[in-house]
């Protein structure tokens, strides 16, 4: 899978996850089969994906951004996602206040000054060539902290990243003598990263990931199938992201300082002064999402005027509203996507350092029922770090490959193996009430990769006797019941029609409060039974006994149904073709 210029034998390998973000990356390593991030040099754990120069001199992550600001033509930033592709699919939105994406044969390039001679000619550098630099200061830093020379990673990507950029990414770290194990999703590496932490129980559930980054936004919809991740549907969004939210405060605090400096020039007008604001922005946003308030300071921010302001939560989350929102419909149209109901949904994980905002985990808490878990970290205290979770899943996936030979991870990672085939629809069994009223059992849920098998124990009649097994097909839909509407008594009525010839129109605040008093129509997903796929009687089973029906689908989607009493010999076995 790589061509690294050395490979280490895999008992030999140093190995470490990396996430390779647009915004920010990070670096992180296994110890006791648990995962944990490092932080590089400037005790970064989240390390800005930004490189710059000055006097010939190299500088990345948080000291590369704060070039931004006095040296921004020889500072490269949010170049991941232009790796790979052609100069006119890039989109150069973020790299205004930076070095310019330039368009050079087949290839994207970075025209900077990397040297520290003052008539030197600047450099023409690719976007790989940009990468494997700021790879190999990644890989630098773990060295560095573990103490010895790391040699191999896993790395994530996002969903949408095609064969060509899997391949610059490959290259780029060979370039940077990097041997990559394995490419893993960014949505997969968040998901390992809770299911692999010891207290953590591994069932069937639906979950939705939002990897909310800096400049993208990506929400996946996974079936989780005894640890085996099937991917229903993704959505990517480059409006409503990190960025967005630092504009929305940036435009806040612009029109304040005009507003208390009449006849001043706009800041967002003057680079430099724009710059500023940026880094500003982000700080308080990042402060707001720890306390109730925060301060917004820049020094000499335009013609050496100071500005100096305060902005609480409740402020902040106003005037961020529209982008709130637009997060708000990235998850549900992923949903909707995959052919879901958010009561489908069993857990969203918040992944990306934007999800570290409260307010876009409570709304998302109103999106899906109780019964939906909100892991981040103002809605769960058991939640980790969402800056953290892809390098985490990174990293264990490296600790439990490392051994494997090459020709190995690139045999048990070929599309050919890991494209399963699934079931569609539940497999289950029908269970019938005292009062004679049917439910449907579910055994082996929707999605779920084959082959596969289930077991559920049924509880057998009190008296005994004959048990009938019925295994068929299932499906849920949403149940939706309405409220009934109040009926309103004749003199109420009488009486609010005197008000009104009295003092002319009913009083809004009333309706209102009647309004909320009226009870929301209530939803619930329920099972439906489908087509009938078996029939099997058990004969002869004791009194208060159970009744154990085991369920295999194989390969070739063929069904074999056993069915016996629990503790009893015999039983029934019968198979159905695919």
């Amino acid at each position: 899978m790589a061509e690294s210029a050395s490979k280490a034998a895999p008992g030999e390998r140093v190995v470490i996850g990396i996430t390779f973000g647009n915004s920010n990356s990070s670096i992180a390593h296994t110890v006791d089969d648990k995962a944990e991030v490092i932080a590089n040099e400037d005790g970064d754990r989240q390390i800005p994906t930004i490189l710059s120069y000055v006097d010939g001199d190299e500088y990345y992550g948080q000291q590369a951004k704060n070039f931004l600001v006095r040296n921004p033509k020889n500072t490269v930033a949010y170049f991941r996602d232009i790796l790979g592709q052609d100069f006119k699919s890039v989109d150069p939105t973020h790299n205004h206040a930076s070095a310019h994406p330039q368009e050079a044969g087949d290839n994207v390039v970075f025209t900077i000054k990397d040297k520290a001679e003052e008539d030197a000619e600047p450099s023409t550098l690719t976007v790989s060539e940009i990468a494997t630099r700021y790879l190999r200061r990644l890989v630098g830093a773990a060295s560095e902290y573990l103490g010895k020379k790391v040699t191999s990673a896993v790395i994530t990507i996002p969903t949408n990243f095609t064969e060509k950029q899997k391949a610059a990414l490959i290259a780029a770290a060979a370039a940077a003598d990097l041997e990559v194990l394995q490419l893993i999703s960014e949505p997969a590496a968040a998901v390992l990263a809770y299911d692999a932490r010891p207290e953590a129980t591994i069932s069937d559930k639906i979950i939705v990931v939002a990897d909310l980054g800096g400049s993208r936004s990506d929400v996946t919809v996974l079936a989780s199938r005894s640890g085996m991740y099937t991917i229903l549907a993704t959505v990517h969004d480059y409006e409503y992201h990190g960025i967005a939210l630092d504009k929305v405060l940036i435009d806040h605090f612009s029109k304040e300082f005009l507003k208390k400096n009449p006849g001043a020039k706009d800041p967002r007008e003057n680079p430099r002064s724009l710059a500023k604001l940026r880094l500003e922005a982000e700080s308080t946003k990042r402060a707001l999402s720890r306390s109730t308030n925060a301060s917004f300071s820049v020094e000499s921010l335009i013609d050496g005027l100071d500005f100096a302001s305060t902005i609480n939560r409740l402020r902040y989350e106003t005037i961020a509203r529209t982008v709130f929102e637009g997060f708000n419909r990235l998850v549900e149209s992923a949903v909707k996507k995959a052919g879901l109901d958010p009561l489908d949904v069993d857990e969203v994980i918040m992944s990306g350092g934007t999800s570290n905002t409260p307010r876009i985990a409570a709304n998302f808490r109103y999106i899906f029922p109780e019964s939906t878990r909100i892991l981040a970290p103002s809605t769960d205290p058991s939640a980790l770090n969402p800056s953290e979770l892809q390098a985490r899943g990174a990293a264990l996936q490296a600790s439990l490959i490392q051994e494997f030979e090459t020709e190995d991870i690139e045999q048990s990672t070929h599309a050919a193996v890991t494209t399963m085939p699934h079931v569609t629809n539940a497999i289950g069994v029908v269970s019938v009430s005292e009062s004679g009223e049917e439910k449907f059992v579910p055994i082996i849920a929707p999605e779920t990769a084959v082959p596969a098998r289930r077991t559920v124990h049924l509880d057998a009649p009190k008296e005994g006797g004959d048990v009938l097994v019925k295994v068929v097909e299932g499906s849920t839909h949403i149940n939706v019941i309405k409220p009934e509407p109040k009926a309103k008594e004749d003199g109420e009525t009488k009486e609010k029609t005197e008000d009104a010839d009295d003092d002319g129109d009913f009083d809004d605040d009333d309706e209102e409060e009647e309004e909320e008093e009226e009870e929301e129509e209530k939803r619930e997903k329920v099972w439906k039974i489908g087509s009938t796929l078996a029939e099997a009687a058990v004969r002869g089973v004791k009194k208060g006994a159970k009744v154990e029906v085991t369920i295999n689908v194989n390969t070739d989607l063929t069904v074999i149904v056993t069915a016996r009493e629990v503790g009893g010999k015999g039983g029934v076995r019968g198979t159905l073709s695919a």
